[in-house]
C-alpha cells in the first residue's frame, strides 16, 4: 500500500526512493488507527545543553524530556487532523546508545544516586529501546547496573544478542528488563517491537561474552512472523546499525515489518525547510527515507542526529488489515529540542534540578581536580603531534600500553608490550604548562569514546606495516608533513627517512627490551613471529587507514582517556618527570637522511 503524503518524490542521498502519494483515494482502504512514534536515539550521556552556531541553546536531557512530553501529550489531545484516524494512540521509543563514557557519566560514580542518565532516560518513559554498541562501553556488569537503575518499565529488547554468558544481563532477561519480544498495548491496538544491534558489536565495543546474531533479516522475519501468527499486525523494527545505509539496504529483506526507527549514524533527516539545531552538521535527507521491502511494501525509516538535540515524531495512520495508508507530513519531522525560536521549551524542572545541575557542577569540577603535577610542559600542539614525537604524545602513548597491561590478567590476554596513539586523536592543540594537570585536561588531550584496545598475537609484519603507516603522510621538502595518522609510539623507537616511498621508510626498528625489529629497512631474524600491541579501537577499525583488517583485538573497559587518568595517577604516581618526558621526545622517533 502506497503511503499517502502531501510530497511527490522522496529523494535522499542522490537517491530517489519510492513516492509518496499525493492523498488516499476516496475507495481506498479507510482509517483506523492513528499513531504517533516518538523516538531518540544515540543521547550519549550529552546531559547538558550545547551553544549553537547561531549563539542560541540547545538539547540538554531537561528540556529534551519536557518536550517528549509535551509531543506526547499533544498527540493523546491535540484535534483529529485530515486524513487521521478517530482512535488514535503513542508509541516512545529509543535506538540505543542511551549513554557513553566521558565526563557527563563520569559525574554518577560517586553521586551516591542512581545514575543520571538512566535518570533522564526514565523521565522520558520510553515504552521500548534497543541496545546500541556504546551502552556496552564499560562492559556487560556496568550495562546490567544501568538498567537496574532505569524506573521507567521500558522494555529492552534485542533480538540478535545472547546473554547466557554474562550472569548480571542474564538476570536482566530473567527479570524481563531485557525482551527478544514485547507487544506494546495502545488504545486496544497492539504493536510488535523487534530490536536488533550491529554485527560489528565485537569490534566496537567491550562486550564481553555477550554473543552477536549477524543474521538480521532472517531473525528480524522471524519475529514479524511469530507476531503475524499472534495477530499483531502492527511491527516496528528499532535498529542499532551504524549508519542509516544499512537500515535502508536490511529494509529490502524485510517482510512484515512497518516501520524501522535506525539509530548509530546520527544522520540529520529534516525536509528542506523544516529547522535545525545549528552545529554544522550536514543535511542527510528528508524525513522519513522510505524504502521497499521484500513484498513491494513501502516502509519509513526515521533517524535523528542524537545527543539529545531532536526528539523524532512520525505519525502513521493504518487501516483495519494493519497496512500503513498514509503519513502526516507536516507533524512528522525530527523536532529540535531548543531554547528559542518556533520549537522553543523550557527544561523540564526535575530533569533539571536532578541531572543537570549535580552534571553540571561535576564537570566544572574537573577544572578544579588536580590528579598530577608536570615538571615539563607537555607538547599538544596539532602539528606536532601529527608530524614528530612529542613528550605528551609519549605520555599518551604510554598509557594505552599501561591500560593494557592492568587489564590483561582480567581478560586472559597477553599483556601488550607496545603501543601507538595516532596523532589525529590528541585534541587539546596546545601546550600544557609545567605545574597541575587537572581532570579536566585528561578530557581535553583525549575527548574521544576511543577505548583501548589490544591485539594479543598481531603477525610482526604487521606491526612493521603499522609503523610504516604512522609515518606514511605526505612529504615536502623530505619534512614530513602533518597528518592524523601519525603514529605516537610506546615500547619501541625507530628511525626512518622520509623521502623513501611510503611502505618503505622505516630504517631501524627497536623494541625497548633491545630485540630488534628491523635492520637497515629489513625485517630482522631476531623478530619474533608475533606481538602484543596496544591501541585505540578506532585505530583498530581502520581508522586513519591503519592497516588492521582482519587483525584480532579485544575492547578493554577503558577509554583511553580513562587510561591517560589512569597512567597519571597510578603508573607515574602523580609526576611527570623531565627525565622521563623531555620536551621534543625522548628519541623514540628520529628522521633520518
Amino acid at each position: 500500500m502506497l503511503l499517502a503524503a502531501a510530497t511527490a518524490t522522496l529523494t535522499v542521498a542522490a537517491c530517489t526512493v519510492p513516492s509518496l502519494a499525493m492523498a488516499v483515494p476516496p475507495s481506498g482502504p479507510k482509517a483506523d488507527f492513528t499513531l504517533t512514534v516518538l523516538h531518540g536515539n544515540d543521547m550519549e550521556s550529552a546531559l547538558l545543553p550545547i551553544t549553537g552556531t547561531d549563539g542560541g541553546s540547545y538539547g540538554g536531557a531537561a528540556r529534551f524530556a519536557e518536550l517528549f512530553q509535551q509531543l506526547e501529550q499533544y498527540a493523546w489531545e491535540a484535534d483529529r487532523a485530515p486524513g487521521q484516524a478517530g482512535k488514535r494512540g503513542v508509541i516512545t521509543i529509543s535506538a540505543g546508545d542511551n549513554f557513553l563514557p566521558g565526563p557527563n557519566l563520569s559525574a554518577s560514580e560517586d553521586s551516591g544516586v542512581a545514575n543520571y542518565d538512566a535518570q533522564a532516560f526514565s523521565a522520558v518513559g520510553f515504552d521500548a529501546s534497543a541496545l546500541g554498541n556504546h551502552d556496552f562501553d564499560l562492559g556487560p556488569d556496568y550495562l546490567a547496573d544501568w538498567l537496574g537503575d532505569v524506573s521507567s518499565d521500558t522494555a529492552f529488547v534485542s533480538n540478535n544478542l545472547g546473554f547466557e554468558a554474562e550472569p548480571q544481563l542474564l538476570a536482566r532477561v530473567e527479570d524481563g528488563t531485557i525482551v527478544t519480544s514485547h507487544v506494546e498495548k495502545v488504545k486496544g491496538e497492539r504493536i510488535g517491537i523487534i530490536g536488533l544491534t550491529t554485527p560489528d558489536l565485537p569490534q566496537l565495543t567491550s562486550l564481553g561474552d555477550v554473543t552477536v546474531d549477524p543474521a538480521l533479516a532472517e531473525i528480524a522475519n522471524a519475529q514479524a512472523a511469530a507476531y503475524a501468527e499472534a495477530g499483531v499486525d502492527k511491527v516496528i523494527l528499532v535498529s542499532h546499525l551504524q549508519d542509516i545505509d544499512n537500515e535502508r539496504a536490511l529494509a529490502g529483506e524485510l517482510t512484515g515489518i512497518d516501520i524501522i526507527i535506525a539509530g548509530g549514524g546520527g544522520e540529520v533527516l529534516a525536509d528542506a525547510d523544516d529547522p535545525i539545531v545549528p552545529t554544522g552538521a550536514t543535511r542527510y535527507g528528508d524525513y522519513p527515507v522510505v524504502e521497499t521491502d521484500a513484498d513491494g511494501e513501502e516502509v519509513p525509516i526515521v533517524t535523528t542526529t542524537g545527543l539529545y538535540q531532536y526528539v523524532g515524531r512520525l505519525v502513521v495512520t493504518f487501516d483495519r488489515e494493519g497496512e500503513i495508508i498514509s503519513f502526516d507530513e507536516e507533524l512528522s519531522r525530527a523536532i529540535p529540542v531548543a531554547a528559542q525560536g518556533p520549537d522553543a521549551v523550557d527544561p523540564d524542572p526535575t530533569v533539571l534540578a536532578n541531572v543537570e545541575q549535580p552534571v553540571a557542577a561535576y564537570v566544572a569540577g574537573l577544572a578544579e581536580t588536580v590528579i598530577a603535577q608536570t615538571a615539563v610542559p607537555l607538547d599538544g600542539i596539532r602539528n606536532n603531534v601529527r608530524s614528530r614525537e612529542t613528550n605528551l604524545g609519549d605520555l599518551v602513548a604510554d598509557s594505552l600500553v599501561y591500560a593494557g597491561q592492568l587489564a590483561a590478567l582480567d581478560v586472559g590476554i597477553t599483556a601488550p608490550i607496545v603501543g601507538l596513539q595516532n596523532g589525529g586523536g590528541i585534541r587539546n592543540a596546545s601546550v600544557i604548562p609545567a605545574g597541575d594537570i587537572t581532570l579536566l585536561d585528561t578530557y581535553t588531550v583525549l575527548p574521544f569514546p576511543n577505548f583501548v584496545a589490544v591485539a594479543p598475537d598481531l603477525p610482526i609484519a604487521t606491526f612493521v606495516a603499522v609503523v610504516e603507516h604512522g609515518v606514511s603522510g605526505a612529504v615536502s621538502g623530505d619534512v614530513l608533513q602533518p597528518d592524523g595518522r601519525f603514529g605516537q609510539a610506546a615500547g619501541y623507537s625507530f628511525t626512518y627517512d622520509a623521502s623513501r616511498p611510503v611502505g618503505d621508510r622505516v630504517v631501524d626498528l627497536v623494541l625497548d627490551d633491545g630485540t630488534v625489529i628491523v635492520a637497515g629497512g629489513v625485517l630482522a631474524a631476531t623478530a619474533p613471529a608475533t606481538i602484543s600491541f596496544a591501541t585505540n579501537d578506532f585505530t583498530f577499525r581502520g581508522g586513519d587507514g591503519y592497516p588492521l583488517a582482519g587483525v584480532s583485538f579485544v575492547v578493554l573497559p577503558y577509554t583511553y582517556q580513562e587510561a591517560f587518568e589512569t597512567h597519571l595517577i597510578d603508573g607515574l604516581g602523580g609526576v611527570v618527570t623531565a627525565a622521563d618526558y623531555p620536551v621534543g621526545g625522548e628519541g623514540r622517533i628520529v628522521e633520518v637522511d
